[in-house]
């Protein structure tokens, strides 16, 4: 039976450990909290400039629309434009967009902001992150861990790269093909700035993050939680489901689905190829530590 002098020993000793984590996680949240408000400075410093960017892939849809009369546009075409590989038309007018609140246009710059911060801040975010856990991982999950704390953000922009030269574009030429104009009607597409903000961000983070299924797949095999094999044998079932996920997070047309859901299909081909090279290369290790 233990006496009290020895529990409040072992109390003490994990005291210690227990206080150093948290001293050690306070200081790298006041790093993470300095980082976002830089970010959302310097951000909010150019929140005009950023804005005019993200809506360029709007104002080559706009032109190129103008132009043709909302026919003979092809998709090489609107991605050259916004690109600014080819040049706009010239002559034409301006993309216009709309603020119905005396504050609306601020207040959409201060989400820009702090989209824009956790954006350029991420890698110091992810390098907190890992310093944090780091300590608690082996040598060779260290090791294992760095390459896709390093492919997470490549293939994020990766994806808002998609977005904006190949999905913003579409959308917003396609949104413009639907106005009328007749004698008795006309509908006009007039944008509200937030909204137009709303659904920029909304693509990029779906986009994004939808493009790190190779990296939660290839985590998942070292972990032993899925294996090639049953990833094979599921294609048809996520192949369905990829469609349900782009279904959703996608404008509702199905040219814009396509475009999110054939890339992940890719991607999940090649999550397969990625858990069935750490398989491989985990028998091989196993092999090895037999025959010595």
């Amino acid at each position: 039976m233990s006496r009290p002098e020895d529990e409040e020993a072992d109390i003490e000793s994990s005291r210690a450990p227990l206080l150093e984590h948290l001293t050690e996680l306070r200081s790298r949240l006041l790093v993470c909290v300095a980082a976002f408000i830089l970010g959302f400075i310097l951000c909010f410093a150019f929140a005009g400039p950023l804005y005019v960017f993200l809506v360029k892939p709007f104002a080559a849809a706009f032109a190129l629309h103008e132009v043709s009369g909302g026919e003979g546009v092809s998709p090489i075409d609107l991605i050259l434009a916004t690109a600014g590989i080819t040049p706009l038309p010239e002559g034409g007018s301006a993309v216009g967009l709309i603020s119905t609140a005396p504050l609306e246009f601020l207040i959409t710059k201060i989400k820009l902001a702090a989209f824009g911060a956790i954006v350029i801040t991420f890698p110091i975010l992810a390098w907190q992150v890992y310093g944090f856990v780091a300590p608690g991982l082996y040598r060779n999950e260290r090791k294992a861990f760095l390459p896709f704390l390093l492919a997470a953000p490549i293939l994020f922009l990766i994806g808002t790269a998609m977005v904006y030269f190949i999905m913003l574009p579409f959308v917003m030429w396609f949104s413009l093909s639907q106005q009328i104009a007749t004698a008795e009607v006309s509908v006009a597409l007039m944008t509200r700035v937030s909204d137009y903000l709303n659904l920029v961000t909304a693509l990029l983070l779906a986009f994004g993050l939808c493009f790190q299924l190779p990296v939660v797949m290839t985590l998942l095999g070292l972990a032993g939680i899925v294996n090639a094999e049953a990833l094979s044998k599921g294609r048809k079932y996520a192949v369905v489901g990829i469609f349900v996920v782009a279904a959703f997070v996608t404008p509702p047309d199905p040219i814009s689905q396509a475009m999110l859901a054939i890339p992940l299909i890719v991607l999940y081909e090649i999550s397969i190829w990625c858990v069935r090279f750490i398989e491989t290369r985990r028998r091989r290790e196993d092999e090895a530590a037999a025959a010595a």
